[in-house]
């Protein structure tokens, strides 16, 4: 055993290793040829998802597709070189969709990039801290809660997109003001965009019942995208908006940083990491239940952290645990984080390759692709299950009317609260029952 493989394998003091990578971890234990090409397969198959899936929540959160792609690439790749799990698949995430466009409107592009750096680097204190460790202990019915509010928030941002509707001036951003001025604007629906979403809808759901191992969001974008071209429909597309995307990749570069800047954005940055943090470990704890490993909670964040820093560093949007792309990752067969870096090398090459044919992809097709992004992540039966459940409805509603009509920062700081008096309540009343 040469001195390398020798140093890999000394055991570290238990405090230091909660911060090892899993890529490390996979070293130690021996990685073979047939784990890499296992490692490929998956890679490629959640590439194909996460194509589709990145520019849309990079259009969705009031960017251009590119940064979606960006944070997927950069990002991406450092969350499964340093992440605690070994099947983490980062990127960017439809529950950041509200943050980042709220922050958007505000600061502008170079606002969000400093504040996803700044998240970054509240994430890797927090996973120094190990405060990952407590993460966990966040109420079950505020996840639920909040998830289903962003959900519908997502779903409301997309209608302007799915049916094609002209809006004279600015979309609100508030919900109420936002159906109101898309109610008033009905009467400009594109037929052909209605279609366009409508089938790429129909194609999803069918494929996911049909043929479940195919890349459904990838196969419904690119047959739409044909038959928008080729009969011409009157639909905007990421050309006619956005003008396409690069066939290249910026070189690293630090947003404009003033006192001023970091203050008007920090109330931002710290909204990014706790989501961020919340979404990667529930992530995290997705992928352990589905392969009966253990991952590392505080090196997470930590990698998390770095993730959102080079995600900013090339002009991407917030990095975080993907449930979705992960879930998809362990089920292509994914060995190691080796899956993650490769899907991220996978989508730079479709964005060198391919990047003049995403002119042609219809913004209702992927209003469509999020349309049922929202309908998935809105956990409708664990939904029901919890207001049924008698003191959890309280939370769980509080969160969820909070997120709709006030903010996310409101919604999980209330549930949690009252998630507290809960717990305290029914502590009391355990004592009570046991002194009688």
């Amino acid at each position: 055993m040469d001195a390398k493989n020798t140093q890999l394998n000394e055991p570290l003091p238990a405090s230091a290793e909660m911060f090892v990578p899993k890529s490390i971890s996979v070293l130690r234990e021996g990685y073979s040829v047939d784990a890499f090409r296992a490692d490929v397969v998956a890679g490629l198959t959640v590439a194909i998802v996460a194509l589709p899936l990145s520019m849309a929540i990079a259009i969705a959160s009031g960017t251009t597709p590119d940064r979606g792609l960006y944070a997927a690439i950069f990002g991406g790749f450092l969350v499964s070189l340093l992440g605690g799990s070994r099947f983490q698949i980062g990127g960017p995430a439809g529950a950041f969709i509200v943050l980042v466009a709220a922050s958007t409107a505000r600061h502008g592009i170079e606002g969000v990039l400093l504040a996803t750096m700044m998240a970054g680097l509240f994430l890797v204190v927090a996973g120094v801290l190990r405060i990952g460790s407590y993460i966990r202990y966040i109420p079950h019915p505020v996840t639920v809660g909040f998830t289903a509010g962003i959900a519908v928030i997502i779903f409301a941002s997309q209608i302007h997109d799915l049916l094609g509707i002209t809006l004279v001036g600015k979309e609100p951003g508030e919900l109420i003001p936002k159906l109101a001025a898309l109610g008033h604007a009905i009467g400009t629906t594109n037929t052909a965009a209605v279609a366009i979403s409508l089938v790429t809808i129909g194609i999803i759901v069918g494929l996911r019942k049909l043929r479940p191992t195919w890349p459904g969001m990838l196969i419904a974008v690119a047959l739409t995208s044909v038959a928008a071209a080729w009969w011409s429909f009157p639909i905007e597309t990421i050309g006619t908006r956005f003008g396409g995307i690069p066939q290249s990749f910026p070189m690293p570069s630090f947003p404009a940083i003033t006192l001023a800047k970091v203050e008007a954005v920090l109330p931002d940055a710290i909204m990014f990491a706790v989501l961020g943090a919340i979404e990667s470990l529930l992530s995290a704890v997705v992928a352990d239940g589905m392969t009966g490993r253990r991952h590392r909670s505080n090196g997470e964040l930590v990698a998390q952290g770095f993730a959102n820093i080079g995600s900013a560093l090339f002009g991407g949007i917030c990095v975080t645990g993907t449930i979705a792309r992960t879930a998809t990752n362990v089920r292509a067969g994914a060995r190691s984080p080796m899956a993650g870096m490769l899907h991220s090398a996978f989508l730079l090459g479709f964005m060198l390759l391919a990047a003049p044919l995403a002119s042609y992809i219809p913004l209702a097709a992927l209003a469509g692709v999020l349309a049922v992004v929202a309908w998935n992540m809105a956990e409708k039966h664990e939904f029901v299950r919890l207001l049924r459940a008698g003191d959890t409805a309280a939370m769980l509603l509080a969160t969820f009317l909070l997120t709709i009509f006030i903010g996310l920062a409101e919604g999980i700081a209330v549930g949690a609260l009252l998630g507290a008096l809960i717990f305290l309540w029914r502590g009391r009343q355990d004592r009570r029952a046991r002194t009688e």
